[in-house]
């Protein structure tokens, strides 16, 4: 605070006025910083929890490596039965006076099977490059 009154009038002026306007961008480069800290944290999150699929993974116990291909059988029969196996039963059913088959929505299944299908494209193309598959984490 400046002891000449001038200067000090022309302040207090520049604060009110800072504070009905404010500047657009310290408000942006604040957005931003939060977006990049929120980014920053997502991001150690997923190298967390890759290091936690590689170590679950490379286990011998088909209980604890075969979860990956437990969730990725239940969403192939998911699609089969809500894809054709649903048609094919109810035919069936009303030709014989049965009573329907229960529809039920593959859309939990279907997620789950596109991103195991997305991750086997990815390990396709791994061993295409030729990465080591024995050795997990190095």
């Amino acid at each position: 605070m400046s002891l000449d009154p001038f200067t000090a009038g022309f302040d207090l002026v520049k604060t009110g006025l800072d504070k009905f306007f404010p500047d657009a961008n310290l408000e942006t480069k604040g957005k931003l910083d939060a977006a990049a800290s929120a980014i920053a944290n997502e991001y150690a999150l997923t190298l967390g929890q890759i290091k936690i699929n590689e170590v679950e993974a490379a286990n011998p116990s088909w209980f604890v490596a075969g979860a990956r291909p437990a969730a990725m059988w239940v969403g192939v029969l998911t699609l089969l039965y809500s894809g054709l196996g649903i048609s094919l039963l109810n035919w069936a059913a009303m030709a014989s006076g049965l009573p329907l088959f229960p529809i039920i929505d593959p859309t939990a299944a279907n997620n789950i099977l596109m991103g195991l299908l997305g991750l086997g494209a990815a390990r396709t193309a791994e061993k295409i490059k030729g990465v080591e598959t024995k050795k997990v984490g190095r």
